[in-house]
């Protein structure tokens, strides 16, 4: 006999149960991309929540850290956070989308946001990083809504 398992929708985590107001600081603002380029990996969400916190604690929590730090540091950080068999490629990506995001922004994802016309615009900015497709982009954009709902108020 088959046993059948229903699959749980995934949760939808917020900012606010990191400690973080993304729209507040560059800082909280690039903790929760990093958290939601984590989240977009096939990888269980406890495991991505396990090694974000051991990038925060590590101080791998901007693009410039990130993006100086070796990569074999990089894997074996994920590797201790769950990541057995994507800790290669999510290293190097990691290390690409930061380069990028230094070229093209200073490193700063309010900048980014604040020169984005609009939200389309600034999905599309979003997913030119190396990494970051379009539900990690929708992921992360949940906590920035309010900036554009400002704008048009």
């Amino acid at each position: 006999m088959a046993r059948t398992t229903t699959k749980r929708p995934p949760k939808n985590h917020t900012a606010a149960e990191f400690g973080l107001e993304p729209l507040a600081s560059d800082t909280d603002l690039f903790r929760w991309f990093l958290l939601c380029l984590l989240f977009g990996k096939p990888i269980r969400s406890e495991s991505a929540i396990k090694t974000w916190q051991l990038f925060i604690d590590s101080m791998l929590d901007t693009p410039w850290a990130i993006a100086d730090e070796s990569e074999s540091y990089l894997v074996m950080t994920l590797h201790d956070g769950g990541y057995t068999r994507y800790q290669h490629v999510t290293a190097s990506t990691l290390k690409k989308c930061m380069d990028r995001l230094i070229r093209e922004y200073e490193g700063s994802l309010l900048l980014m946001l604040e020169s984005s016309q609009n939200e389309e615009e600034f999905s599309k900015r979003l997913q030119k990083l190396h990494g970051v497709g379009p539900k990690v982009a929708e992921i992360f954009m949940r906590e920035t809504e309010e900036h554009f709902a400002q704008r048009v108020e």
